[in-house]
């Protein structure tokens, strides 16, 4: 298995990020509204998504609305 990112990056204003991102739709609730069913496992997501590497959260105000937004934060 190779460790070779090939995924590559871009620049976003003065940070480097991953052009492979993590979409948060789901993370809301059923429909993409309200909160989460599960909170701790949204969160054990985004933890396990950002130990992976992860640096762009592609999200949305839409999403719960704003729920996406507060479980980031």
């Amino acid at each position: 298995m190779s460790s070779i990112d090939l995924s590559g990056t871009f620049t976003l204003g003065d940070r480097t990020v991953k052009r492979l991102g993590y979409g948060a739709m789901q993370l809301a609730g059923p429909g993409v509204f309200g909160p989460p069913k599960d909170h701790g496992a949204a969160l054990a997501v985004l933890r396990e998504a950002v130990a992976l590497g992860i640096n762009h959260i592609d999200t949305s105000d839409f999403y719960g609305p704003h729920v996406t937004n507060l479980l980031i934060r």
